[in-house]
């Protein structure tokens, strides 16, 4: 499980994340990312983590394969929020072919859009 503070929960933050940050797309996922964003409300410690946070839809599937797609994003950047810069504000919007989709396939697609927002890709 993510850990509570790196967690992203006010609108602002997906807010800005969506509108000021960079994207990139997979056949199940959309990965948007700030980096380095600085918040304004928090201390100075916390201010330095990377938050994450999960946009899943209706057109995802029913209220039972919304919170498993969530689950098993979160369970994913649990291990891959180091991989950003510190400050950095994430969001991950789940696609409506994510509700058919298999952890691995989950994995697999956020790790690519992941290596192509952080440089290692290409289009």
């Amino acid at each position: 499980m993510l850990p509570p503070e790196n967690r992203l929960r006010r609108r602002e933050d997906f807010a800005s994340a969506v509108r000021r940050g960079r994207r990139a797309g997979r056949p199940t996922l959309v990965v948007h990312l700030r980096s380095g964003a600085t918040d304004p409300h928090a201390s100075g410690e916390s201010a330095s983590l990377t938050r994450a946070g999960f946009v899943v839809s209706k057109a995802v599937g029913n209220a039972v394969v919304r919170n498993t797609v969530k689950r098993r994003l979160r369970h994913l950047m649990r291990d891959r929020v180091a991989l950003f810069p510190p400050g950095s504000l994430v969001v991950v919007r789940a696609l409506p072919g994510s509700g058919d989709a298999d952890h691995a396939r989950l994995a697999q697609d956020l790790d690519a859009a992941i290596q192509r927002l952080l440089g290692g890709g290409t289009r």
